[in-house]
């Protein structure tokens, strides 16, 4: 079962287990994650789910797509090298991926 650790913008942690198949976004969201809003849904058109991934996951992800790299540009706080919109970020079975949230999605 994949899990996702969340570190939000202050330090804090925590890890939650999530379902192959599911976005970052989705079990953010059903675990009550704060730090996500997910305005749209992850219809890709909001940007309300920005992430930053952590440096060593990185390479374990599939690469950002064109729409999700234009997205990223409409964020609250500024994009960094490792940013990511977590709605794109689909969990592989037995994936462990670390994710910090911005101080803020809107």
């Amino acid at each position: 079962m994949p899990t996702v650790t969340f570190t939000d913008a202050q330090g804090g942690q925590r890890t939650v287990e999530a379902a192959a198949g599911d976005s970052v976004m989705e079990t953010a969201v059903r675990n009550g994650v704060p730090g996500i809003v997910a305005e749209c849904g992850g219809s890709l058109s909001c940007a309300t789910c920005h992430v930053f991934v952590a440096e060593d996951d990185l390479e374990t992800l599939p690469p950002m797509e064109e729409m999700e790299d234009e997205m990223l540009y409409g964020t609250s706080e500024d994009r960094r090298d490792n940013s990511r919109l977590s709605c794109q970020l689909k969990l592989a079975e037995g994936a462990d991926l670390h994710v910090t949230t911005p101080e803020t999605q809107v």
